[in-house]
């Protein structure tokens, strides 16, 4: 027999759990699962939060929406008051131009250059 002779040991590897082939293998699935449970409650709890800002995101819409037709409503009442102030504004600048026409009319009464006719 030659000295480097190759034996292979095939029926000893066979009995031999696949894990311990792989060294570290069941402490890296516990910290797997163990990671992946931190993930998920990491996830649960975000999405508490989210829920949470969704509920007050919910809340903060109804109340503009409110708000917006609060403003409605005033703008409506500023508008008819600008209207109103405009009516009452343009009937005095009619009236002062009536004032100035007949002062002016007067005048020419006063000084004979107005016909009667």
């Amino acid at each position: 027999m030659p000295p480097h002779q190759y034996h292979h040991s095939h029926s000893n590897s066979n009995s031999l759990p696949r894990a311990s082939l792989l060294p570290g293998t069941s402490t890296s699935s516990a910290s797997g699962s163990a990671t992946k449970a931190r993930q998920y409650a990491h996830l649960h709890s975000q999405l508490a939060q989210l829920n949470a800002h969704l509920a007050d995101t919910e809340n903060l819409v109804r109340m503009t929406a409110v708000q917006a037709g609060d403003m409605r409503f005033l703008g409506g009442y500023i508008g008819g008051m600008f209207m109103g102030a405009a009516k009452v504004l343009g009937e005095e600048g009619i009236n002062k131009e009536d004032g100035d026409g007949s002062n002016v009319a007067e005048g020419r009464r006063a000084s004979g250059e107005e016909r009667e006719g």
